[in-house]
C-alpha cells in the first residue's frame, strides 16, 4: 500500500529535520588538548573496536577501511590491545563488546587474541562480531567459541544479478554457494545472523522476496534487512554499478520484507529474529554511551562525539606515545542529546518515558512536544502506559531516521579519512 499525503509529509519531514540537523549541529572540530576520559561510577558503557582491513572494496560500503596488509594488520592489533589496556586504566568496564570493520576476521589469530585480552580486562558477557562470507568455515568459526557470541555475516543479497553488479560474486562466489556455506555453519555459535540489503536500483519485489524466503529457509537466527545508503561520497560509484539506473522502492520493500517475516519477529527498525532472547545488531539503540577503540573509532561520552585517528600510522603513533587517539570531537546541546536517544530509542522499539526522563534529566513530552504531536498525528506512535511504541508506519519514521543518520556519518569519515583511502572509494 502507497503512503498516504499525511504519512509522505512526515517521511520528507523526518528526511529533512535530520539532514538538517546534520548539517547544522554535527560540527566536528579537531581537539586541542588531549582528550584524558573517565568513566562515571554506575554507568552502562559499551565497548566498540573497528578492525579497518579489507581484502577488497565493495561498491556501496563507506566504512572506514584500508587494503589488508599483514604486517601492518599485526602492529594495529598490537597497538588496539594497548589502547584497551588504557581504557581499562581510565575506569571503565563493560559486558557489551562489538567488534565491526572492514572485515573483523581477517587475521584470526590476532582478533582471538585481541578477544582473550579484552575479556581478561572487562566483564564482557556479550561480544558481536561482522564478517563476510569468505570468512565463516565451521572449523575457522568453531576457533572462536566461548569468544564470539553473535556472528552477522554481510550476504546483501542471493541474487546473481545483483552480487555482479556490487562486484560481489566473484569475490565471495554465487548466491547459490552463499547459501551452502551458511548451511555448514548451523549451531557453530550462540547466534548467526545475516545482512541483506533492500532498494538497490533496478531490484524488483521478486528479488526482494526471494532473498527474504531463501534466508529463513536456510534457519538462520537473525536477519537484518538494511535499506541502501547513499551518501554524497558513495552515489558515484553505486550510479557506475548500476549503469546510473535509478528507482526508490523503499517503503513498498519494507512492507513486503516485513509481511514476509513469517518465522521472525521484528528486534528494531530493520531487524528480525526468531529467538526469544537476542543481541541487537544496532549498539547505538540499547546502549546510549559509548567508548571506540582502533582507527576511525566513534565514542560517545556524556554528549560528545569523540572521533579517533583515521590515518593508521598517526593512530598507532600516538598510542605509542601514550597519547589518546581522539583528533575531534563534538559536543551536544542538551535538547541534541534528548533528540539523538530518542530517535536511537524509537529505532530500537520502545521509549520508556520515565526511564529516558531518569537518565537524560529531561521530560521528554515537554521538550519534544511538537515532534512527538507530529508523530502521533501521522499514526507513527502509540503513547500510553508511560511507553512510546512505533506503530507499524512508526517503524519505517525510525528507518527512515537511522537510515539518514549513518549517512550523515559520512560527512565525519570524508572530514577525516586519508585522501588515498578515499580517492580508491570514490573511483570504485
Amino acid at each position: 500500500m502507497p503512503l498516504n499525503f499525511v504519512q509522505s509529509s512526515t517521511v520528507f519531514w523526518a528526511e529533512k529535520i535530520m539532514r538538517k540537523s546534520l548539517a547544522n549541529n554535527l560540527v566536528i572540530t579537531p581537539v586541542k588538548e588531549e582528550v584524558k576520559r573517565k568513566a562515571k561510577p554506575g554507568h552502562t558503557y559499551m565497548l566498540y573496536i573497528h578492525v579497518p582491513f579489507c581484502h577488497t572494496f565493495c561498491s556501496y560500503c563507506s566504512f572506514h577501511k584500508f587494503y589488508y596488509n599483514e604486517e601492518k594488520a599485526l602492529q594495529y592489533f598490537s597497538f588496539v590491545r594497548h589502547e584497551l589496556r588504557k581504557v581499562k586504566e581510565q575506569g571503565y568496564d563493560f559486558e557489551t563488546l562489538y567488534v565491526g570493520g572492514g572485515t573483523t576476521l581477517i587475521n584470526e589469530p590476532e582478533l582471538i587474541k585481541t578477544l582473550e585480552y579484552a575479556k581478561s580486562l572487562f566483564s564482557i558477557k556479550e561480544v558481536s562480531c561482522e564478517s563476510d562470507p569468505n570468512h565463516i568455515a565451521p572449523g575457522s568459526l568453531r576457533r572462536f567459541r566461548g569468544l564470539i557470541d553473535r556472528l552477522s555475516i554481510g550476504v546483501q543479497s542471493f541474487d546473481d544479478g545483483i552480487l555482479k553488479r556490487i562486484g560481489r560474486h566473484e569475490k565471495f562466489g554465487s548466491g547459490e554457494e552463499i547459501q551452502e556455506k551458511l548451511l555448514r555453519i548451523g549451531g557453530v555459535l550462540p547466534t548467526t545472523s545475516i545482512d541483506l540489503i533492500f532498494n538497490f536500483p533496478g531490484q524488483t519485489e521478486e528479488i526482494v522476496l526471494r532473498d527474504v524466503i531463501t534466508a529463513q529457509a536456510l534457519d538462520i537466527d537473525q536477519i537484518t534487512t538494511y535499506p541502501l545508503m547513499q551518501s554524497n561520497l558513495m552515489k558515484k560509484s553505486i550510479s557506475k554499478a548500476f549503469d546510473s539506473q535509478k528507482s526508490d522502492n523503499e517503503y513498498r520493500f519494507f512492507e513486503l520484507i516485513r509481511g514476509a517475516m513469517n518465522q521472525y519477529r521484528p528486534i528494531n527498525g530493520w531487524a528480525f529474529s526468531r529467538q526469544e532472547e537476542q543481541l541487537s545488531d544496532e549498539y547505538v539503540g540499547s546502549h546510549s554511551e559509548y567508548v571506540g577503540v582502533g582507527s576511525g573509532s566513534f565514542s560517545f561520552l556524556d554528549g560528545t562525539l569523540h572521533v579517533n585517528a583515521f590515518d593508521l600510522d598517526q593512530y598507532m603513533q600516538k598510542i605509542a606515545n601514550e597519547e589518546s587517539a581522539v583528533i575531534a570531537s563534538c559536543a551536544f546541546t542538551p535538547k541534541q542529546r534528548v533528540q539523538y536517544q530518542f530517535m536511537t530509542s524509537l529505532f530500537d522499539g520502545v521509549v520508556h518515558i520515565d526511564t529516558f526522563n531518569q537518565t537524560l534529566h529531561t521530560n521528554l513530552e515537554r521538550t519534544m512536544n511538537k515532534e512527538i504531536a507530529m508523530l502521533k498525528l501521522a499514526g507513527a506512535i502509540d503513547v500510553s502506559n508511560g511507553m512510546i511504541v512505533p506503530t507499524e508506519f512508526g517503524a519505517y519514521v525510525s528507518l527512515v531516521l537511522m537510515r539518514e543518520f549513518y549517512t550523515g556519518m559520512d560527512q565525519v569519515r570524508a572530514m577525516f579519512r586519508p585522501q588515498a583511502a578515499l580517492e580508491k572509494i570514490v573511483n570504485l
